[in-house]
């Protein structure tokens, strides 16, 4: 396999089964976004790896479950430990295969870590519903099984971390598949805490499409844990069907911010510009339509237009590179589709971006689009990249019709000095989880996922946590 650069981290990428590394008869490459070339090859789990990982994981899952759930706790701590102790190896690796700038792995390294010890603090202690003359009744939450934890490609080590912690805390054995974009990170991560899970606890498997609908089919697999786009949660959701498998799918965002007239433009055009942008745009959670008042909307473009044109785009381990590559050539031409057909948008104006950079690799300058209303493609859909339409609007109940009109409803945020008022206003947005004066970032101690055509179920929080479980109601008949 060509190995070279992931070599020099002392790195040979393997699939981790039950605990125990192994190579795969076949691989396949992994893309460089910066350059558009493959840097390396990685395994490609087979039928009988993909057998071997669920039998070990339900052979082990009733061992595991007995265990103590404080002592399940030290175990993903440990595991955390593990992944911090690695912490810039594992970014790295991130920046080689994703193109996110090495700060934003690190700190992507960072929050995964936090996020395993955040879902850890949820109570899963039976609950007494009713105690009385006819009885005490509690509720007990009992694990599924085998989960399979499937990530996507744009944030691969933050959006698992949580999900293989939820799943071993409540007493479910878990297989991670990463996506086949950027599996090498995941794989790194199985190899650095392949010692510290019992055996047939946790596996990782790469691979391409037909290892995650293997898993989504499989009648050994108790549940799927998805985050992707909403076509292929769609897909998930097909292949489980006929199992009745448990779901949570963490799913695509069309998330809408309203900039109220009472703002300090130039203070909050950065985190506007940030909210959208962030990781080239590729952010289910990012800003994706912004609604500003009419009265401060000219100064509002013009700001977030300059931002743009001074944002430094660039291979991510160049020095003061601030975003990188949009992550994989189907991503790149469907952000262009979006541009080009922006361009033939009566009255609308690309004021900044429009263009893919001059150079190898998926570099889209990041563009701001304004003077374009609902109906139109960019408006509608998710374009899943550096570009953002600017929408003007006159009263807060025309915004917050508009933001709702979307088949989309996961995340959304009101920018004020107002907080009371922004309050109020956030509460109205048909999302998920909605912010006030912020957008992107949550800690998994709370719950989110989206409404709608967003996802079904939650990550996080007791919500999300206990959806790793079923519900047992214990009747106990009054004997005294």
């Amino acid at each position: 396999m060509k190995t070279d650069n992931v070599r020099t981290l002392g790195f040979i990428p393997l699939q981790l089964i039950g605990g125990k590394l192994e190579h795969s008869p076949n691989s396949f490459a992994v893309i460089d976004p910066s350059t558009g070339e493959s840097f390396a090859e990685c395994p490609n789990a087979s039928k009988s790896q993909i057998e071997e990982a669920i039998g070990q994981a339900r052979a082990a899952q009733p061992k595991w479950a007995a265990i103590d759930a404080t002592k399940r706790r030290d175990y993903v701590t440990r595991f955390a430990e593990r992944v911090l102790e690695n912490k810039e190896a594992i970014a790295r690796l991130i920046t080689m295969e994703q193109g996110k700038p090495l700060a934003a792995s690190l700190g992507e390294v960072q929050r995964a870590a936090d996020s395993m010890l955040e879902v850890c603090t949820i109570s899963i202690e039976p609950e007494v519903l009713r105690e009385d003359e006819r009885g005490r009744v509690e509720l007990h939450y009992k694990p599924l099984g085998v989960i399979a934890a499937i990530t996507p490609w744009n944030v691969p080590i933050a959006l698992a971390a949580p999900k293989i912690a939820a799943a071993l805390y409540t007493g479910n054995t878990v297989i991670l598949k990463p996506s086949s974009n950027t599996p090498f990170s995941s794989l790194f991560m199985a190899k650095v805490t392949a010692n510290i899970l019992p055996e047939g606890v946790f596996s990782v498997l790469a691979g391409g499409g037909s290892l995650g609908q293997l898993l989504c089919e499989h009648p050994d697999i108790a549940k799927v844990n998805f985050t992707g786009s909403v076509p292929t949660g769609k897909r998930v959701m097909a292949s489980a069907a006929s199992t009745l498998k448990r779901l949570t799918l963490e799913l695509g965002g069309n998330d809408a911010a309203i900039v109220l007239d009472d703002v300090d433009v130039e203070e909050i055009a950065p985190k506007l510009f940030f909210g959208a942008f962030g990781l080239a745009g590729q952010v289910c959670m990012a800003i994706k339509r912004l609604y500003v008042h009419e009265s401060i909307y000219d100064r509002m473009v013009e700001a977030l237009s300059r931002i743009a044109k001074e944002t430094v785009l660039g291979n991510g381990f160049e020095e003061g590179v601030q975003m990188g590559p949009v992550q994989n050539k189907q991503q790149f031409d469907e952000v262009m589709a979006f541009i080009e057909d922006t361009k033939n948008v009566p009255g609308a104006r690309i004021t900044a971006g429009g263009y893919a950079l001059d150079r190898p690799g998926y570099f889209i300058a990041p563009t701001v689009v304004a003077d374009i209303k609902e109906g139109t493609r960019l408006v509608d859909e998710e374009p899943f990249g550096p570009i953002l339409p600017v929408l003007s609007f006159k009263t807060v109940d025309e915004a917050v019709e508009r933001a709702n009109n979307s088949e989309f409803g996961l995340g959304g945020s009101v920018w004020t000095r107002d907080i009371k008022r922004g309050a109020e206003i956030a509460a109205r947005l048909e999302a998920g989880f909605t912010w006030v004066n912020h957008h992107v970032g949550t800690t998994r101690d709370l719950p989110f996922g989206g409404i709608k055509e967003s996802g079904i179920g939650r990550n996080g929080g007791e919500i999300g946590v206990k959806s790793d479980m079923e519900a047992q109601v214990v009747f106990i008949p009054d004997i005294s």
